[in-house]
């Protein structure tokens, strides 16, 4: 099956297409405006999408996720990305400051409590976020866990998905020369962070070819060139984040800080053959979180569009949507999400 048919299977699990009621630009501080949409309505279960990356930005088919007629759907692009200006900035660019827009948005919207949608980066911030401030949090939704840690990283930087991609991994170390492939996040931090315009650009576009060939199982091989825009923004924004390993100091690594949030209750739905964020992470996280539940999807890589991925958290909005979170978490695991 080719990647287009497995994108049209995918879309066929989603609802309809849905156009914002409101959309604005949110200056959030430090010279960033942040893009801020809602959709759905305004009297539902309100939800937060959190895009990967870092440096992804949202789509419109992420609001296709949820029922709108039970969910108020709130999408953003985090600083320097998609639509939030200035673009593919990394100044005052972490995630501490992420986690603090969110508080921002959340109380600029009045929410007292939303539920947290991410994968990838997406999970990530989610995580975090609901660690930090399990009290707003009502329940996760996550997909292709990424735990930000040393292995994650050495893994796809380090040769590991190499391994089982030796020609694209070889396209994307031989722009850095030996010398200097015993950290290939910081050759390529050097280069993304040069001040040469074309240098810049090529190992960015590089940086997310890398990547975006290996997201979904129907790929086998390199994928044709994004918008140059897109690259830029998400190779400096993902290196950045990545060369400096989250901005997470000791002690606030994601699954050290496990006991704040074992109470909420959370879904993980992971690829059983996710090249980018392997399932042990995944499983390690759900073995440290009492109300949690892990499906596994057996055909299933890392994309948000892979058909088996979709069916799985349409699946559960829907659920949620209605009101049946023990359909969701177990019959053990019943709060009020909303």
């Amino acid at each position: 099956m080719d990647k287009v048919s497995g994108q049209k299977r995918a879309i066929a699990h989603l609802h309809p297409p849905v156009e914002p009621f409101d959309q604005r630009m949110v200056d959030v501080g430090d010279g960033h405006r942040v893009y801020v949409e809602q959709c759905g309505n305004p009297e539902g279960r309100p939800v937060v999408v959190l895009h990967g990356g870092p440096g992804g930005g949202c789509s419109p088919a992420m609001r296709r996720y949820f029922d709108p007629a039970h969910w108020r759907i709130v999408l953003f692009d985090q600083r320097g990305c998609g639509r939030s200006r200035p673009h593919a900035s990394v100044e005052a660019n972490t995630t501490w400051h992420l986690v603090a827009d969110m508080e921002l948005i959340r109380e600029m919207l009045g929410i007292e409590r939303w539920t947290l949608f991410g994968g990838s980066w997406g999970a990530t911030l989610a995580l975090i976020y609901a660690q930090t401030h399990p009290e707003r949090t009502a329940a996760l939704l996550l997909r292709g866990v990424f735990l930000m840690t040393e292995p994650e990283l050495e893994w796809f930087y380090g040769g590991g998905a190499g391994q089982f991609w030796p020609e694209l991994w070889q396209r994307f170390a031989s722009l850095i020369p030996e010398a200097e492939h015993d950290d290939l996040i910081a050759a390529y931090h050097r280069r993304l962070f040069s001040g040469d315009t074309g240098a810049e650009l090529r190992h960015a576009r590089a940086w997310a070819s890398w990547e975006n060939a290996l997201a979904s199982i129907d790929n086998d091989g390199p994928l044709g060139e994004g918008p140059a825009e897109y690259a830029r923004a998400f190779a400096r924004l993902e290196n950045h984040y990545f060369h400096h390993r989250g901005f997470l100091e000791p002690g606030q690594g994601i699954l050290e800080r496990m006991e704040r949030i074992a109470h909420l209750p959370g879904l993980i739905v992971q690829g059983r053959y996710d090249m980018i964020c392997p399932p042990a992470g995944a499983h390690r996280l759900a073995a440290l979180w009492p109300a949690a539940r892990l499906r596994m999807v057996p055909r299933a890589g890392h994309a948000l569009s892979e058909p088996g991925i979709a069916a799985e958290l349409v699946r559960a909005t829907d659920a949620l949507g209605r009101g049946d979170a023990g359909l969701v978490f177990g019959p053990t695991v019943t709060p009020d999400v909303g």
